[in-house]
């Protein structure tokens, strides 16, 4: 849905020195964004803290009854890479704590004080934090994003078909 609408132009593609080919393709060049105005607006939109397993397409069924307006989801919270913008569920979290640190997970990676900030270890009341946690933590904070209002949505659509 997003880049159906998108302005589309013939590109010649040179396989070598004896193929050429020409094809239509979509310009994904186009830069949507939405009105620094909505955003800024807190009436506009909700907090949704995202639960495991839940892609944008998910969430944008769930809330706007439209699995194609994920890319609403992705625009409104700048958010374009489905690998580390969104948590990852707990199965894929393990494998990639496992792939980055293997049997080192539960090491110390740095020492934490009682607000979460990265403390010297003789810090009074300093607190390991292992490179397991420090990656459960990164991904958590990951869970929560802004909704924007189902009314919106129409005015979203329209702004976007004028501004490609």
């Amino acid at each position: 849905m997003y880049f159906k609408d998108f302005p589309k132009f013939l590109y010649d593609f040179n396989y070598d020195a004896n193929t050429n080919k020409t094809s239509v393709v979509t310009d994904i060049t186009r830069n949507v964004r939405f009105r620094k105005e909505l955003l800024s607006s807190i009436t506009y939109f909700d907090e949704y803290d995202i639960v495991d397993g839940e892609t944008p397409e998910i969430i944008a069924e769930k809330i706007y009854g439209n699995a194609e307006y994920h890319w609403i989801i992705m625009l409104a919270n700048d958010r374009y890479d489905y690998l580390s913008d969104f948590p990852l569920p707990e199965a894929q979290l393990v494998r990639h704590i496992e792939k980055l640190y293997g049997t080192n997970a539960n090491g110390i990676k740095h020492y934490v004080d009682a607000r979460g900030f990265t403390v010297n270890s003789d810090f009074p009341g300093a607190l390991p934090e292992t490179f397991a946690t420090h990656e459960r933590n990164i991904n958590e904070s990951k869970r929560k994003i802004k909704i924007i209002s189902p009314q919106l949505v129409n005015t979203i659509l329209k702004n976007f078909k004028d501004s490609l």
